[in-house]
Formats: structure tokens, sequence, C-alpha cells
């Protein structure tokens, strides 16, 4: 597939046509990659089934935790999934591949949106999934059509900006087992927010970050969309953390890569 890539850019200006060959190469490359696809539903269903079957009775006697926890379960689908853009990344960087991709007409963006653009569909796919476990669990939405669209509206952009946030991961790393470990320590962000009891629930000073960390106004406006609670102004603020997360991660990933690419 990378020669694949070569021939179909060399001696062309940088345009889409380099970025729709990255994504192909990209979804190529997790769809040989079962394993990590697989285990990108796999774990975020066992949690959702852990938490609502073995913690749930106590959390909430009247069988509703179900309800509240998909949200969170949702984002940390997404988290699993995006983690594994770090470790592509990183092996890019790597193993030499990028010094093949220098002699050719390509901007340094071309190869980290087709690694991204992949993993954002490749984690849709997985949330679909986990949301039809959900279900047949008995997860019940009160959603309308237009609420389910703005809930995967901000499910997407929200893993658009933990794949942006990965990618750059990817490329800081001086490994793939770096990128692996760094990237692991954000997934535990979901633990520390409203995804699995109330903010309220935890001690103050964790409460309190918990309350101003990203995930959790990204959980309460999801919840809010589909299970019609109040979200106050988690919205906002849901759409501003995850485009702000997108600017930062995209002009820090652009300067590693022209940094460790040797380009000027």
């Amino acid at each position: 597939m990378t020669t694949t890539a070569a021939v179909a850019v060399r001696g062309r200006p940088s345009g889409p046509t380099a970025e729709i060959v990255f994504i192909r190469r990209s979804l190529t490359h997790s769809l040989r990659d079962t394993e990590a696809l697989l285990m990108a539903v796999i774990l975020p269903t066992m949690l959702m089934l852990l938490f609502t079957y073995v913690f749930g009775g106590a959390l909430d006697p009247t069988g509703g935790y179900v309800d509240y926890v998909v949200p969170g379960i949702i984002l940390l689908c997404a988290g699993f999934g995006a983690s594994s853009t770090a470790l592509y990344v990183s092996r890019d960087m790597t193993t030499g591949i990028i010094d093949r991709f220098r002699t050719m007409p390509l901007r340094a963006s071309a190869v980290l949106t087709g690694h991204v653009v992949a993993s954002v569909l490749r984690n849709l796919v997985a949330t679909g999934v986990v949301i039809g476990v959900a279900i047949a669990v008995g997860f019940r939405p009160t959603a309308s059509l237009v609420e389910w669209l703005a809930a995967v509206g901000l499910v997407a952009l929200y893993i658009l900006a933990i794949t942006t946030l990965f990618a750059a991961i990817g490329l800081a790393a001086s490994s793939p087992e770096a990128a692996s470990a760094y990237g692991f320590i954000l997934l535990f962000l979901p633990y520390l927010s409203s995804a699995f009891v109330p903010v309220e629930t935890l001690p103050a000073w964790l409460a309190w970050f918990a309350e101003h960390q990203p995930i959790t106004p990204v959980i309460e406006a999801i919840r809010s969309l589909l299970m019609d609670t109040p979200a106050g102004e988690a919205s906002w603020w849901a759409i501003g953390w995850c485009i702000l997360v997108i600017a930062v991660a995209a002009v820090w990933g652009s300067w590693l890569f022209r940094h460790r690419a040797g380009r000027d």
C-alpha cells in the first residue's frame, strides 16, 4: 500500500488527491489490524456491561443506570479507538517511510490527514456498534431525530479532537511504545468526569477537576441530547473545548511533523 501511495502522488502537486491516497492507506492498515479494531469495540462494551450489571444495582437500584452511563461509554470508546492513531503515526515516523514521502510534492498535513480521517471513520463505526449493544441491554434514549443528529455531530467533533491530539502525541513520542504509553494516560480522563457518577458525589478537590476538565461538558451535552437532561452551558463548553483541542493539536502536530521530517 505504501508503494501505491508513492506512485499515486509522485510528480503531482500537493492537493486533495494526496489526502485521499493517505486516507485509503490508513483505512487499509486499520482493516488489517483487526485486533486493535476489535479491542476498540470490545473494551468499552465490557466496561458498559460491567458497570451496568455489577455496579449498576448499587448505584441505581431502579435499573436505570445504563441510561446514565452510556454517554460516558461512548466517549470511552472514542478514546480507545483514537489511541491507536498515536501508535500508527509514531510507527510511520520511526520506520523510515516518511523519508520516502519527503521526496514527493506533499503538504505536511497529507500524511496526518490520512491517519486522522481514517481514525474518525473507524471510531464512528465502533461507536455505532457500542450504541447498538447498549440498546440491547436496556438503553432507552428519548431523543428525537434532530437530537440524535446533533448528538452524532458532537460525538464526531469529539472524535476528531481526540484523534488530532493522539496524532500529535504520536509525532512527539520517541517510539511507538512511548506513544502508546502517553496515549494511555489520556484514557483515564473519562473516569475523572461525570461519566460514571455525578460530579457532586466526588470529593471536593476531585469534583472541581471533574467539573472543569473537557470531558465532562461533552458527556453532559450528549446526555442532554439523548436523555433530555438539563445541559446548562455544557453544550457550548463542549464545542469550545473540542475546537480548542483541534486547533492546538493541529498546529502542534504540523510543527512536529516539519521538525521531525526535516522540512522547513
